[in-house]
């Protein structure tokens, strides 16, 4: 295929990189910053930088900030060839989903999005990795309508660069399942870091501080725009682990022992049953 991906942060250079590392799939790359387009070149993780030539290509990856993909889009749908495939990676789909779809199907295009959950503490091109999908769980999120030759190609792609478990869900449970699996782990690892004790931490940590930090690096424009696009999934999970948080907290302050360790107990079953339902499964 001849695919254009437009944005080389880190998971649109990453896609690049896995293309031309594992595939024969002729890249073309797209970004603001021409210098970006460059050094993607200088790399060979693309074939050529884009021209301005929206026409002639199989598949585009929209991969940019949930907003910015959306403008793209809508400023630029007209000027691809018909039925042209359009994806994007964005972390939100739902509504944001229909939309896209809405704006493909005036212009005469096709539409699905996708979801590789991968990542880095880092974004940029300069963090980018052509292994960065490997194992990684990919998430594809067609609607009733989608045509299921999309679906397959979708699927077959991610398998090209790597990916460990395919799942397909819709676009509305995505919302669901990502403001629980990695939205909500973001909120909290921001929050986190805002103890006082943070620039004392030298000597004192490990690797549960290690593992509960990591993502506070997190972009604030992104993630912002994520977690407002799905702000009501994203307020239950935040509820349902503050009054959670309110229980230990209680228990410390009434000195309940026993409690506390019921309350250890429960989150340990729960995890042990978890990790025994995922005997088996990949990733």
């Amino acid at each position: 295929m001849k695919i254009l991906v437009v944005g080389l942060g880190l998971i649109g250079g990453s896609v690049c990189k896995a293309l031309k590392k594992y595939t024969y799939h002729k890249v073309t790359g797209c970004d603001i910053n021409h210098d970006t387009e460059e050094n993607a070149m200088r790399d060979v993780a693309i074939d050529e930088a884009f021209n301005g030539d929206y026409s002639g290509f199989d598949l585009v990856i929209i991969s940019l900030f949930p907003e910015t993909a959306e403008k793209f889009f809508a400023e630029n749908a007209d000027k691809f060839d018909k039925n042209t495939l359009i994806t994007d990676v964005c972390g939100i789909k739902g509504v944001f989903s229909e939309r896209m779809k809405s704006t493909a199907e005036k212009n005469g295009l096709r539409y699905l999005g996708i979801h590789p959950m991968a990542g880095k503490e880092f974004g940029g091109y300069q963090n980018s990795n052509a292994d960065l999908f490997v194992k990684a769980n990919f998430i594809i999120a067609p609607f009733d309508d989608s045509n299921e030759s999309d679906i397959e190609l979708l699927k077959n792609l991610a398998v090209e660069i790597g990916a460990g478990k395919i799942v397909l869900t819709s676009p509305e449970n995505h919302d669901k399942m990502i403001a629980y699996t990695s939205q909500l782990a973001h909120i909290v690892s921001s929050a986190y870091v805002k103890s006082p004790e943070l620039n004392l931490e030298c000597g004192f940590s490990g690797g549960s501080f290690q593992d509960m930090t990591r993502i506070a690096t997190m972009n604030e424009k992104m993630w912002t725009d994520l977690f407002m696009q799905n702000a009501e999934n994203l307020q239950f999970e935040l509820d349902t682990l503050i009054g959670n948080l309110v229980k230990y907290r209680n228990a410390l302050e009434k000195k309940d022992a026993e409690t506390m360790r019921e309350l250890i107990a429960d989150g340990r079953k729960l995890k042990e049953n978890n990790l025994r339902n995922r005997v088996g499964q990949p990733n």
